[in-house]
């Protein structure tokens, strides 16, 4: 028998059982939405720079996916859905723009571009995600911030930013939608707290 008669069966064979392959996955990419920010008419600008360094977060949370702890001691994700950037990512960006809604601080920068700033806000990001209570699906977001002054290396506060917010739902687009409301909670959070902390404002 000719290698031809003895190949054409095996490609067949191969192209059969590549069509039975299931498919590669397509996940939703979602942005963290966020409410217009609210510009005072007058605000009272501030004389120092701030820069905003993403937050350190367990491995579980350092990634693009989206947490849920459906039970206590148990994390897993949103099959088919993804974030837009990383967890701590989202948290650094979304905090900058809180900063620069407010119209208080000129100077802001990310740890991205290492640019010079009177103060560090930093800090860890001990949990972003969906827990179920009583069966009922809620946002946990708990950072943790550690503003520093790095002219002193000193740290000139710290304190823990916690928010429990409900999900009109089970569906990750509800899902998401909750993220954006509880991280506009932190972000309103930390920018007050940030404001008063800083010595001479």
């Amino acid at each position: 028998m000719s290698r031809a008669r003895l190949a054409a069966p095996l490609v067949l064979a191969l192209l059969t059982a590549c069509s039975i392959l299931p498919k590669a996955e397509t996940p939703h990419i979602y942005t963290l939405p966020a409410a217009p920010g609210a510009r005072p008419a007058s605000p009272a600008p501030v004389g120092w720079a701030l820069r905003i360094a993403a937050p350190n977060a367990p491995r579980a949370l350092d990634n693009s996916r989206i947490a849920v702890v459906p039970e206590s001691n148990t994390i897993t994700v949103y099959g088919g859905a993804r974030w837009a950037d990383t967890s701590p990512h989202l948290v650094r960006e979304r905090l900058a723009d809180a900063f620069r809604d407010t119209g208080r601080v000129a100077a802001i920068s990310t740890d991205d571009s290492n640019l010079a700033a009177d103060y560090e806000l930093g800090g860890g990001l001990a949990a972003f995600q969906t827990e179920y209570v009583g069966g009922k699906p809620e946002v946990v977001i708990r950072y943790d911030a550690v503003l520093a002054s790095t002219r002193k290396h000193q740290i000139v506060g710290s304190r823990r930013f916690e928010v429990h917010e409900p999900v009109d739902g089970k569906e990750v687009p509800r899902v998401v939608e909750a993220f954006g409301r509880a991280m506009d909670k932190v972000s309103a959070d930390v920018v007050g707290w940030t404001l008063q902390a800083v010595p001479g404002k």
